[in-house]
């Protein structure tokens, strides 16, 4: 770690996971409510499902636009200012009385929320030479991860106890707690800087640079193609497992939490994988493995229906790739930047989450009486994504 920050190791990644997880904490902790919301709003599910959409769409575009900003002004007071937007917002969406309001609401929560998830990126782009990198990430991981794995859980016992809208006033207070740490706690990485303009040129000079470096194409569609095919299944897994499978909301929950402790074991052991190969050999192969996943989940689905432990199964495994592709194409798009890491990082997490919020509203459009279309979403965007990592390795042994 770089001299210029006086955080400790271990201070530094519980503060940055926080940041990191107000993403899957936002949308986790909710999913178990999706019945609950539609009735309670007097909507449908592809209207609930919507919030969702809104939400990716917001992060999408807020990453665009925020990116530059931290660049310019340096990493904790945009993080602060976010915060405090979110944890408004949150508890607006608590008081909503339409389902309009909802979806306008996450909007403006998904731009508070998503300048930590850019800052949390770039800081350890700041702090650790692009080596190190992919390692910080999958520990980071490990924090950010409880999310997902408690947070459905967390929510099914909050709508059953107190009501849908008990989330948002826990999502509140979870911003405020985080708000002060950065507030309190949290040292600057890098310092406000100048020469960053912030003028619209100047901006969209720096974003076409971003995107004209073909290695930064390359693992970042790649790792949002990938990412975009937990996106369906996110977006489905009420539908998945509340519907289809007739769970209850407390079983949706420890489900989806043990779904996502394969993202989080897969995080953890790519630490162990990274001593002994690339960073690049890693997430190539393990995107092939999850492609061939995919497949072997579509055929049974096809051809034999699917029982609910099969389904289990397939995504655990399906995820648990994905815990090795993210930090490593994440850690290798930001490896050509460093004085525009905030740029950078902030171009990654808006293709990551526009690719969620077109694929949401792809699975909100195909929800019906089986998971086979859910599937197919998931290994098409599998499939692309190992295309644009390995197409060269693929055309090489074409040849030869």
């Amino acid at each position: 770690m770089k001299k210029r920050t006086s955080n400790s190791y271990w201070g530094l990644i519980l503060i940055l996971g926080s940041m990191s997880a107000i993403g899957p904490l936002s949308i986790d902790l909710y999913l178990p409510a999706f019945n609950d919301i539609a009735r309670d709003l007097n909507t449908d599910l592809p209207h609930v499902a919507y919030t969702l959409s809104s939400y990716f769409l917001g992060i999408g575009i807020g990453q665009l636009i925020f990116g530059p900003i931290t660049d310019r002004f340096g990493r904790k007071w945009p993080t602060v200012i976010g915060l405090f937007v979110f944890g408004i917002t949150a508890a607006f969406i608590y008081l909503t009385p339409t389902i309009e309001a909802f979806i306008g609401a996450r909007i403006i929560m998904a731009l508070g929320g998503c300048i930590g998830m850019i800052t949390s990126k770039a800081m350890v782009r700041d702090l650790f030479p692009p080596d190190k990198s992919a390692q910080v990430f999958s520990v980071l991981m490990l924090v950010m991860g409880i999310a997902p794995v408690v947070g459905p859980t967390l929510g099914g016992v909050m709508v059953a106890q107190y009501g849908w809208r008990s989330i948002f006033v826990f999502l509140t207070l979870y911003a405020t707690l985080v708000f002060l740490a950065v507030l309190l706690l949290l040292k600057e990485t890098r310092g406000p800087d100048k020469n960053v303009s912030l003028g619209l040129l100047s901006i969209l000079r720096e974003y076409k640079a971003v995107l004209s470096n073909a290695w930064f194409i390359k693992f970042s569609i790649s790792g949002s193609l990938a990412y975009a095919g937990m996106f369906a299944y996110i977006s489905g897994a009420s539908f998945i497992y509340l519907d289809v499978f007739g769970l209850s909301q407390q079983q949706f929950g420890w489900t989806f939490g043990l779904n996502a402790g394969g993202y989080i074991l897969g995080a953890q052991l790519n630490g162990i994988f990274l001593r002994k190969w690339s960073s690049v050999k890693v997430c190539q192969r393990t995107m092939m493995i999850q492609f061939v996943i995919a497949i072997v989940m579509v055929v049974i689905c096809w051809r034999t229906g699917w029982l609910f432990w099969g389904a289990s199964i397939g995504i655990w495994f399906y995820l648990f790739c994905l815990g090795f592709i993210t930090p490593n194409t994440t850690a290798q798009a930001l490896v050509p930047f460093q004085s525009k890491a905030g740029m950078a990082s902030a171009m990654i997490g808006s293709m990551q989450m526009v690719s969620g919020a077109l694929i949401s509203l792809l699975v909100s459009s195909l929800i019906g009486t089986t998971i086979l279309p859910i599937l197919c979403v998931m290994l098409g965007a599998s499939c692309i994504g190992m295309l644009v990592l390995n197409g060269e390795k693929i055309l090489a042994l074409s040849r030869s």
